[in-house]
């Protein structure tokens, strides 16, 4: 899963949040975890599911988590992130309606493609009428993996859904890094003054394929691509930015390229020397009390392990 094009959607939104905040990720989310903290010997555990990895190895690869970062762990399924969103922000509203804790928002990134599902629905008008303290930021890449947006809806984008529920909504270049930290400072700042969720739909692009077993060249031209990737995305602009200030040279850019390039091949390389999860831990963290129909699988799988090591 890439993040090429859509970068400031990511930073610039995790810049304008704190670490009280709750998070409530897709899969292309990235930046807000390295932005928080998260190593990249983290993602490259978690990606080589080694004994380090988050979740035991038995999570799939790029489903990241950190309690410790406040942010929930990558699933699946579409856009089951999103009603569990906005119960958080019913949850921190309440909390602080009770005086306890600092005050904080829960806010939950999806894509256009997951903003048509029925959980996407159920959740914003679950937070205007709660008034929850959440954010539903909306990542609009203009495609839904092969399904380009002129096929997912004939309204105004996903936007116009929100202000149809009640709820404040903008519209920001989802490209524009300052643009994209901005709106989101003041849905926070918004949401918790008026314990009101907020929705931001950003306008961007999916420069990368869908996934490795994507060939995004079968249903969008090569010319389209090309264009978001030289030209108009965050990276390019930000560079451009810098450099007309004399913040930034070609000189810098280079050294800071290759420096990124051997940190991220180190952590690759010590993760895949890492061993496997011991494969006891196979049915772990997911109960606490573990239901009978669990412990007769983990029996049966152990007793079948002692019976075929060779296997």
């Amino acid at each position: 899963m890439t993040n090429y094009v859509e970068e400031a959607t990511q930073i610039g939104s995790a810049a304008a949040l704190t670490l009280d905040d709750v998070v409530f990720p897709q899969y292309r989310e990235l930046g807000v975890f390295l932005w928080r903290g998260y190593t990249l010997q983290q993602v490259a555990d978690t990606n080589f599911s080694n004994h380090r990895a988050h979740g035991n190895g038995v999570q799939m690869p790029v489903h990241y988590g950190a309690k410790d970062l406040n942010i929930q762990t990558v699933s699946s399924p579409l856009a089951t992130q999103i009603p569990q969103a906005a119960g958080a922000g019913h949850a921190l509203k309440l909390r602080s309606l009770r005086g306890e804790g600092n005050d904080a928002v829960a806010i939950t990134y999806f894509g256009d493609g997951s903003a048509s599902e029925g959980d996407a629905f159920v959740a914003l008008n679950f937070a205007a009428t709660l008034e929850t303290r959440t954010i539903f930021f909306v990542r609009n890449n203009g495609f839904a993996i092969s399904t380009p947006v002129n096929e997912q809806y004939r309204g105004d984008g996903v936007g116009a859904r929100g202000v149809a529920m009640g709820i404040r909504t903008i519209r920001v270049d989802g490209n524009d890094l300052f643009a994209v930290h901005k709106a989101t400072s003041d849905a926070r700042a918004y949401s918790i003054e008026n314990n009101k969720p907020v929705l931001i739909e950003c306008m961007t692009y999916r420069g990368g394929h869908h996934s490795t077993s994507d060939d995004s060249t079968r249903y969008r031209s090569k010319d389209d691509i090309e264009y978001w990737s030289q030209y108009d995305n965050p990276i390019a602009r930000m560079r451009r930015f810098m450099e007309r200030r004399g913040w930034w040279t070609e000189a810098e850019e280079t050294e800071y390229r290759e420096e990124q390039r051997k940190e991220v091949l180190a952590a690759l390389k010590d993760a895949e020397a890492q061993p496997r999860p011991a494969y006891t831990k196979l049915f772990d963290g997911v109960f606490e009390d573990e239901p009978w129909h669990i412990s007769e699988q983990r029996t049966a799988m152990l007793d079948h392990v002692e019976k075929y090591p060779q296997d």
